[in-house]
């Protein structure tokens, strides 16, 4: 029997035009875009800012969309990180243990994460809590095939 694997992306906007943005998710053929912002309502989103996004998701790309704030961190673990009150491996902790609390595995099966994206706003997944969803995702489905766009 071949196993096909899960291709998972992830993508951040900041630093990013529209144009290379979509372009982005439409040469990777995503068919669906999880936004795990905790805030997808900002003015500093742009083109991202939820209801826009949904518009440009559907008219360029035929790509569903979704909002998921359970696969964000909490407004206390992203403040004091960005206040630089916790370094980034305290970060990780935190975030990685909520994300086992939360058991978030159980709010979508692998076969619902295949070709679709995790948007989150950071330019590049190194410092980024998309990355850690990704990785915990490939962790408990294994079958997971991760690629940061």
């Amino acid at each position: 029997m071949i196993m096909h694997r899960t291709r998972l992306f992830t993508i951040g906007f900041t630093k990013k035009n529209a144009q290379s943005f979509f372009s982005k998710l439409q040469m990777a053929g995503v068919t669906k875009l999880i936004d795990i912002r905790l805030n997808n309502v900002s003015q500093l989103a742009g083109f991202t800012k939820r209801d826009d996004l949904i518009y440009f998701l559907k008219e360029i790309c035929d790509c569903a969309y979704s909002h998921m704030p359970t696969l964000a961190p909490t407004k206390d673990i992203l403040d004091a990180y960005k206040r630089k009150e916790i370094g980034w491996d305290e970060y990780v902790r935190r975030f990685s243990s909520l994300i086992r609390e939360r058991k978030i595995e159980n709010e979508i099966s692998s076969e619902e994460l295949n070709n679709t994206c995790l948007l989150c706003s950071e330019p590049s997944p190194e410092h980024c809590h998309r990355r850690l969803v990704a990785e915990y995702f490939r962790e408990v489905f294994v079958n997971i095939e991760i690629k940061h766009l």
